[in-house]
């Protein structure tokens, strides 16, 4: 991720060289000039002129008792709640600073959902445009192609083998600490770990509650509702706990700068080489991002027909054909230059609004605050803790950065591909979303099948 954090910094430094190049005093009358500063003062990426107007349009739909479910109206929608949670979130003293603008962008529009705060209509619209246009696979894609081709290669090659063991040593711990301590607390071991250690592991929602909820249902012949509403919460608590400690391992990694690669799992060999024989990096023109655009929706389309020939999962199929075309050269140095592009622009203007639909849509209030029983929060918290801990301090012996391995780690308890957005929001490092994708599909597929082989040796009625 040397090369990906290199390219970040001369793109930046071009765009700097860019506005230096500008006159520094603005031409035009004075009022002018002040109502130029007020659109330049933005919520997220927003001017707040556009903001205001955008709330009166949206006012006005509802109005009308419809508001269409279209793209164009929900990057309206998106754009005003995500940027606008998130906002307040940077904005909290002290919470600011472990990842608030993430919790505040999934959770508050969560919350006001469930509360009907936010009108009907609008829940209507986000809702249908974003369960039917795949939104949240399409910013996966985007983060993962452009993350991985921007990625200096002997550290992916080096990384993505590695980071299969913290992963597995986190996931075994994590299941004995886990229910060692829901057991402690009355919970009993066979609910515990069942019920409670191991949905936490499970990959999310749709590939790991689901799917183990039915597997229980057909070992335990309970009604599958039933099992749903059980493994359901631990899911959520469990990515919310990872959400928080990810952004604290953030702060914590600036206050300890030596325990971060900011983004990379390792240190690579070659980043002491001197900056006068790196390769001077132009920034690519509209057509080669155009093109990277299309060769990222190419590849997560390879990943949905293998899903729907032979039942791999889309974006982990993806994953391994993008690290293929990297470790082979197959794309040239400037469509990998086009696709870290595509990846910053997600990364900037995506984000909180994804997070803000992913509230609305899939993050259910009433499910989240259904487990608030403390022995339940207790034994969420010390599987989660215990995940990340033992991802820090594997990472120490294999020579890899402990925080950013750790929040690795942290995504395995996630709420799947919209927990790992939210975890490495909070965390500053979409940059792993690749790995990340390894602890959630992998590492929850994994989790599913020795549960479900478990319990039909352990398996009592509940």
């Amino acid at each position: 991720m040397l090369q990906n954090n290199k390219m970040e910094d001369r793109l930046s430094n071009s765009a700097t060289a860019l506005n230096r190049s500008e006159p520094q005093q603005l031409p035009g009358p004075l009022i002018l000039v002040w109502w130029w500063k007020i659109v330049d003062f933005k919520i997220g990426i927003v001017p707040i002129p556009v903001f205001a107007g955008l709330l009166g349009l949206i006012a006005a739909f509802v109005r009308t008792g419809s508001v269409p479910a279209d793209i164009l109206m929900n990057m309206a929608l998106l754009a005003v709640g995500g940027f606008a949670c998130a906002e307040l979130g940077k904005r909290m003293p002290l919470i600011k600073h472990i990842g608030a603008a993430a919790i505040f962008a999934t959770f508050i529009p969560s919350y006001l959902a469930y509360a009907h705060l936010i009108p009907a209509p609008v829940v209507d619209s986000v809702t249908t445009f974003t369960k039917s246009s795949n939104f949240l696979y399409l910013f996966i894609a985007s983060i993962i192609v452009g993350s991985i081709l921007g990625m200096d290669r002997h550290v992916l090659i080096a990384g993505f083998f590695k980071i299969f063991v913290p992963l597995a040593a986190g996931s075994v711990v994590a299941g004995v600490v886990g229910t060692l301590v829901g057991t402690a607390l009355g919970l009993g071991a066979y609910h515990t770990f069942f019920f409670i250690v191991v949905p936490i592991m499970a990959g999310g929602v749709g590939e790991g509650a689901i799917p183990l909820s039915l597997g229980y249902s057909s070992i335990l012949h309970e009604t599958h509702g039933e099992l749903v509403a059980l493994v359901l919460p631990p899911v959520m608590l469990g990515s919310l706990c990872a959400i928080i400690l990810s952004g604290f391992l953030n702060f914590i990694g600036k206050r300890y700068p030596h325990l971060t690669g900011e983004g990379r799992l390792q240190a690579d060999s070659r980043e002491d080489k001197p900056q006068s024989k790196q390769k001077p990096m132009t920034i690519p023109d509209v057509t080669t991002v155009a093109a990277a655009s299309v060769m990222t929706v190419t590849l997560y389309l390879v990943g949905v027909l293998a899903q729907r020939l032979w039942g791999w999962p889309a974006p982990v199929v993806m994953l391994f054909a993008v690290v293929a075309i990297k470790l082979c050269y197959i794309t040239s140095p400037k469509l990998e230059q086009g696709a870290f592009v595509v990846y910053r622009f997600f990364s900037v203007a995506v984000t909180y609004p994804l997070l803000f639909a992913i509230g609305v849509t899939m993050t259910p209030w009433d499910k989240l605050v259904s487990s608030l029983a403390w022995p339940n929060l207790i034994t969420i918290f010390a599987t989660v803790v215990t995940i990340m801990a033992t991802g820090f301090s594997v990472a120490r012996y294999l020579k890899m950065y402990p925080i950013d391995v750790a929040i690795v780690n942290a995504c395995h308890s996630g709420q799947g591909g919209t927990g790992d957005v939210a975890i490495l929001t909070a965390a500053n490092r979409l940059q792993l979303m690749p790995f990340a994708q390894i602890a959630t599909r992998i590492g929850g597929a994994l989790t599913v099948i020795v549960a479900l082989m478990a319990m039909a040796h352990f398996a009592h009625p509940l």
